[in-house]
């Protein structure tokens, strides 16, 4: 398991994607280890006990950051908490 950060919503110009997020996971630097975790399962877990979980679709850039679509969207609150990374 690993813990990465959730950085922002997948989002353009004038949209965003309410169940697209962007997660920075530590030392994963380049699109090619970021590729590793394609298809694992990501849970974010609320200070209420609450679940919600996703799977990493695929890497966003080219500095490791990995996409991850979760099954409902997250809350606003979730941008920079903590999701793990099965």
């Amino acid at each position: 398991m690993v813990v990465g950060k959730v950085i922002q919503f997948r989002r353009g110009r004038h949209t965003y994607k309410p169940r697209h997020f962007l997660i920075e996971i530590p030392k994963v630097a380049t699109r090619k280890d970021a590729e590793k975790f394609v298809g694992k399962e990501v849970e974010w877990k609320s200070s209420a006990g609450k679940i919600i979980k996703g799977k990493i679709a695929g890497a966003h850039g080219g500095k490791g950051v990995v996409r991850a679509i979760f099954e409902k969207g997250l809350p606003g609150q979730a941008v920079t908490m903590e999701v793990e990374v099965k």
